[in-house]
């Protein structure tokens, strides 16, 4: 009841606000996920090894995130408890957009993804506590969810942005000394823009409620440190509620299925419709303005589907809306490798969106109502090691069975993902998230 009383409830119009930063972390995401690959492959990169390429998000994640938590938590400064790491999460990310495009060689990409990915790092699980400071227990389904909605709307447009840009009258192939095309680089500078502007939006038209002074009192009396930020997150991994350990396993399952399918799907779409493994060739830069096409397609499903389970998580459970959300984007991912052709790749899009909104909201909905209110951010921190740890795993097993196991073929990527995710959607169902009054 405390939570209740102390919160202001606020109109639909201000959770929209404040949640807008989240679409600009998300088109970074969304820049990332759909070109860092084609970008390693335009700059030399061996097909087999691209996911230790991918290290830099699964790691920062691991070290930056809970550590950032659990210090967001015991930062008293004139701009709040979280502001702070959202400014400089959101200007490191912006830098890192700007020059990304433009690297030279293979070491440069990778060294600039790792700045990238550490920005956004730094910006996210404080959004995320952000959300739960500022809304009372009966809102925070519509919090997350809404956050979910930008997810999906924002890496529609980042997934869109280069195949707009050549229907209106940009050549794809037109491309620069390394082979990445003027498109790809325009698409980052948009992404640089938004970064920013979004999360100043949200820090200014709403900002974080005042701490009250007992609250205050009790940060300040043990000193905010490294240490003692190291100190919160042992204990809370100690004192971890049930509902988020049961969650593990899924978490799990799915991320390294959803890690190893924006890996890969350029590649299995080029082998799968355009008969190509070539990256100079003018086949594979259409695969990858389709990768972004149907990547924009199942964002747009995302956006609509977070809206769709509001009242569905709330009826039902977020568990069970969950678990079939899932399975629904494994059997999606399953039938991606036998697809030929453009209309039944975008029918399937239709699963992958369903499930993607799922495991960006229903997930920190469980999470939410199960821990205490004033560990929130160690606990956001905490929780997303339960998303890069499955990454880093993929990092490093999918190179070692690439070529002896999947036979060299991306689709076979897809297929592995596909039985993933639908074990993932039967491990959900396991949860038990506790009961309210």
């Amino acid at each position: 009841m405390r939570d209740r009383a102390t919160k202001p409830r606020m109109r639909l119009s201000r959770i929209v606000e404040m949640n807008l930063g989240f679409l600009g972390i998300q088109f970074s995401f969304g820049l990332q996920q759909a070109n860092m690959g084609p970008i390693y492959r335009y700059l030399g990169a061996d097909e087999a090894h691209l996911p230790l390429l991918w290290l830099a998000g699964p790691v920062t994640g691991l070290l930056v995130q809970p550590i950032v938590g659990a210090l967001s938590d015991r930062t008293v400064s004139r701009w709040g408890r979280r502001t702070p790491y959202f400014l400089i999460g959101a200007v490191l990310c912006s830098l890192g957009l700007l020059m990304m495009p433009y690297s030279p060689t293979l070491w440069f990409a990778a060294s600039l993804l790792w700045m990238l990915d550490a920005a956004n790092n730094i910006t996210m699980e404080p959004y995320r506590a952000y959300v739960s400071d500022r809304l009372d227990e009966s809102q925070r389904s519509v919090g997350f969810l809404t956050q979910s909605a930008f997810t999906g709307l924002a890496q529609t447009l980042s997934y869109l942005a280069p195949s707009l840009l050549v229907w209106w009258g940009f050549d794809a192939d037109l491309v620069d000394a390394n082979g990445i095309p003027d498109v790809t680089r325009i698409a980052f500078l948009i992404g640089a823009v938004i970064s920013i502007s979004t999360i100043l939006w949200s820090v200014l038209r709403v900002p974080e409620l005042p701490l009250p002074p007992e609250e205050i009192a009790r940060m300040q009396s043990d000193r905010l440190s490294f240490g003692t930020a190291l100190r919160d997150f042992m204990a809370a991994v100690r004192e971890m509620p049930t509902a988020m350990r049961q969650l593990a396993l899924s978490m799990l399952l799915q991320w390294f299925a959803m890690f190893a399918y924006w890996q890969f799907i350029s590649f299995a779409l080029a082998r799968a419709i355009f008969d190509t493994a070539d990256p100079a060739s003018s086949g594979f830069r259409q695969a990858v303005l389709l990768t972004g096409q149907a990547g924009a397609l199942y964002n747009a499903v995302a956006f609509l589907a977070a809206f769709a389970m509001v009242p569905l998580s709330r009826r039902i459970g977020p568990h069970y809306i969950h678990a079939v959300a899932v399975v629904l984007s494994g059997a999606a991912m399953l039938a991606i490798p036998g697809t030929s052709d453009h209309t039944h790749l975008f029918l399937l899009m239709i699963g992958i969106g369903i499930g993607w909104a799922s495991m960006m909201g229903n997930p920190y909905v469980m999470l939410a109502n199960a821990i205490p209110p004033e560990r929130t951010g160690v606990y956001m921190g905490i929780f997303n090691m339960f998303i890069v740890i499955p990454m880093l795993l993929e990092t490093l097993i999918v190179p070692v069975i690439y070529r002896p196991l999947l036979e060299s073929d991306p689709r076979n990527i897809l297929l592995m993902s596909g039985m993933m995710m639908i074990a993932a959607g039967a491990a959900t169902l396991m949860v038990r998230t506790p009961r309210k009054n």
